[in-house]
């Protein structure tokens, strides 16, 4: 690990460099010289969402061309010919959401894929059990300690900050616990100042963070650990409050929105990041889920514009940056009596990125056709989800020991990143 005073100087430099606009070069040579990680270095960043309530894959990209889609669903159906609220078709088959637009241009330029058909081969419907799994990466078993995002970190093969993995979440996801460092950070900004206001830092001046964090019960500090106390002396809180989204981008006032802009902020501060975890809610649709509009297409927009918003104002680190997004399991087929759909298997998830081989469904869907369906109601996992995952990891991160990422699993990574 880096030690304290190499990474504390480290980080010192970043803010240096953020006030004038760049790291001499004597002072990168110097770095490089100490061998440790530079954080005005850039990382290769994975930033990952979970759609929290199990999305509707069916419905957010369609197989419209499936005569069995209609009768299954008819009130929630959509096609591209429809004159309003239509679908964006891809491909001839398949057709993406009119409320997720703002990922076509993505997909036309070749820099989104979307795999259909994604899941566990674990059958549970339960929403915790198939998050538990999904975010442990071993689909059969509750006992694994770690997450996978946490194994992944772990086996980047070099030195990082505190600051390499990062959840914007009020506690930390399943995903990232584990043996390596990893920080649940809700708000940025009361991040950095939450000293303020405690009654153990009237005489901050006088004692270290260490005995502070020693002597406090707060939950916040016992959660993060002391490892967030250097993470603190990193972030300046005026350079958090007056962050800037580059030209033209706004991020929608959502919880997604606020957080896929506060890992901007900590990208942009260049201080070490490698992992960034965010989630999406309310996608647990059993009831009047709508079709063009409602509930669904609601949540939809706002998932793609936050997404969308975090691409554009990522514009001088697209290269550095890919986007992953992932649910606990679908829907079924059948739409319910209620206007809505049930717990189902398969779904699909998104990938953006400029390292990606995009413009491009990938799927072993079948038919709709009721034999071809789970259980006679469910589309089938045609695709394990450690399939993506690995390719990600492994394209993207060049984390490429599956065996340790994923603890028992024998398949192939899918194969959707560039070289």
């Amino acid at each position: 690990m880096v030690n304290r005073r190499a990474f504390m100087k480290s980080g010192a430099l970043a803010l240096f460099a953020a006030g004038v606009g760049g790291v001499p070069t004597f002072i990168a040579r110097a770095a490089d010289s100490r061998k440790i990680l530079s954080p005005y270095k850039k990382n290769k960043i994975l930033v990952c969402v979970f759609q929290r309530g199990a999305m509707d894959g069916l419905m957010a990209v369609s197989p419209y061309t499936d005569p069995n889609l209609k009768t299954l669903r008819p009130t929630l159906y959509m096609s591209p010919a429809e004159t309003e609220g239509k679908l964006i078709d891809l491909d001839g088959r398949f057709g993406l959401h009119p409320a997720l637009n703002a990922f076509d241009p993505f997909f036309k330029e070749g820099r989104m894929a979307i795999v259909h058909g994604v899941g566990s081969p674990n059958t549970t419907r339960s929403h915790f059990d198939a998050q538990d799994y999904m975010e442990s990466g071993t689909p059969f078993s509750k006992s694994t300690g770690s997450g996978w995002l946490n194994r992944a970190a772990g086996l980047l093969g070099h030195d990082g900050t505190p600051f390499r993995a990062v959840s914007l979440t009020s506690s930390l996801p399943r995903s990232l616990y584990g043996d390596n460092e990893a920080l649940a950070i809700n708000n940025l900004t009361e991040f950095a100042i939450q000293m303020r206001g405690n009654p153990l830092a009237s005489n901050l001046a006088s004692k270290s963070f260490e005995s502070l964090y020693d002597q406090t019960s707060s939950q916040l500090l016992n959660k993060t650990g002391k490892e967030s106390f250097d993470a603190m002396k990193m972030l300046n809180v005026n350079n958090i409050k007056n962050y800037q989204p580059a030209a033209g981008v706004v991020y929608p006032a959502s919880a997604l929105g606020n957080s896929l802009k506060q890992i901007a902020t900590l990208i942009k501060m260049d201080v070490g990041m490698e992992v960034a975890f965010a989630e999406s809610g309310g996608w647990d649709t059993h009831f009047n889920q709508g079709a063009a509009n409602g509930a669904l297409a609601r949540n939809l927009k706002d998932f793609s514009d936050c997404i969308a918003a975090f691409w554009k104002d990522m514009e001088a680190y697209q290269d550095e940056v890919t986007v992953m997004t992932m649910t606990e399991f679908g829907r079924t087929a059948h739409q319910n009596g209620t206007g809505g759909t049930d717990h189902g298997r398969a779904s699909c998830l998104f990938v953006l990125g400029n390292d990606v081989q995009g413009g491009k469904v990938y799927n072993n869907i079948k038919t709709l056709a009721k034999e071809d369906l789970e259980d006679g109601r469910d589309l089938p996992v045609s695709t394990d989800f450690r399939s993506v995952f690995s390719s990600v990891a492994g394209g993207h991160l060049k984390v490429n020991d599956y065996k340790k990422l994923f603890p028992t699993w024998e398949g192939q990574s899918l194969g959707l990143m560039k070289g």
